[in-house]
């Protein structure tokens, strides 16, 4: 019994790790000078993180899986652009998401908005089930940009 635990800690310790190895900005001026710097996409994700149970779901079966770490960190900066009913956020950065919402047009939530480095949208995505078609969608706004 103690051996099944201890492995199920190091599953749950190995997945945790995986899940940690994202970084996730929230200044988008910060992002395209990196996207740009880089020859990678910016990925926005308009969520409701702490409440929207189809953000919840999207950030759980797809941006916490290895197969979506893996391709991220070769082809994406990745941007926060959260609306949380209880998480605390600076009263700056709920204005500058404001203006992202605003300028997106962004009608709910998740909405998934991918940008080249030069900050021109080339997509638009929202939930999927599993990382295997995100990232072939997101392969597809690459080769497009």
């Amino acid at each position: 019994m103690k051996k099944i635990a201890i492995g199920l800690f190091a599953c749950l310790a190995l997945l945790q790790v995986g899940a940690e190895e994202l970084n996730w900005l929230t200044d988008l001026p910060k992002a395209q000078a990196q996207a740009k710097k880089e020859n990678k996409l910016v990925m926005l994700d308009f969520t409701g993180s702490d409440w929207c149970g189809w953000c919840i779901k999207l950030n759980k079966e797809v941006f916490s899986k290895s197969e979506f770490a893996d391709y991220a960190k070769k082809n994406l900066v990745l941007v926060e652009v959260d609306f949380p009913h209880g998480k605390k956020q600076t009263e700056e950065q709920k204005k500058a998401n404001q203006k992202l919402f605003e300028k997106y047009k962004i009608e709910g939530y998740p909405t998934i908005i991918v940008l080249n480095g030069e900050g021109t949208q080339v997509g638009k995505l929202g939930y999927m089930s599993s990382p295997k078609p995100f990232i072939e969608e997101l392969d597809k706004l690459k080769k497009k940009s």
